[in-house]
């Protein structure tokens, strides 16, 4: 019982609080790398049939701005994990998008199990895959340049912004690993 008392002493307790100034590091690396993303979305390629963001360079946002240690954060999870997943869920969309249900499913099971099995693993790619077989005509229009022009090119501008953005600060670095 004593074992049991003394390791839920932790339990309950709030994370430490962030220091101001990561938060502003953070701040500073989503907005441009989202604002980055999406300028190109808004000033090339909707001018051009295409698409440049989509929803999970959001959840990546997070990853690489505000969790810059973590594992899922490091470049070859972004990049392989972004793009992985592209492909799988244009697969499923391609084979099985009269049957949304399954295609969703599939989409999402599957670039998990290959982001695994990659070492990939990058929890936004599950999103990747999933907007492939749910979004617009215009992403389904794209086919597996879906992989490329958004998913592979947003993650390649994120990074970059990622690159520059988290090694300004003396208390920061990134990545802790390329592969």
């Amino acid at each position: 019982m004593k074992q049991y008392i003394k390791k839920m002493k932790g339990v309950g307790r709030s994370a430490p609080r962030i220091p101001k100034i990561e938060i502003f590091w953070s701040w500073l690396g989503s907005f441009l790398g989202i604002a980055c993303v999406a300028a190109l979305h808004w000033n090339w390629a909707t001018s051009n049939d295409l698409v440049m963001i989509i929803g999970s360079f959001g959840a990546s946002a997070v990853l690489l701005y505000g969790a810059i240690e973590a594992p899922l954060s490091q470049p070859r999870n972004l990049l392989g994990g972004h793009f992985f997943s592209a492909l799988v869920g244009v697969t499923c969309f391609q084979l099985f998008g009269s049957e949304p249900v399954l295609a969703s499913a599939l989409a999402v099971s599957l670039a998990i199990a290959l982001m695994q099995a990659t070492k990939t693993l990058h929890p936004p790619g599950g999103a990747t895959a999933l907007i492939a077989v749910l979004g617009s005509d215009s992403i389904h229009r794209l086919g597996y340049l879906y992989a490329l022009i958004p998913a592979l090119s947003g993650a390649v501008v994120m990074l970059v912004v990622a690159l520059v953005v988290n090694n300004l600060a003396h208390t920061r670095s990134y990545p802790k690993h390329w592969l």
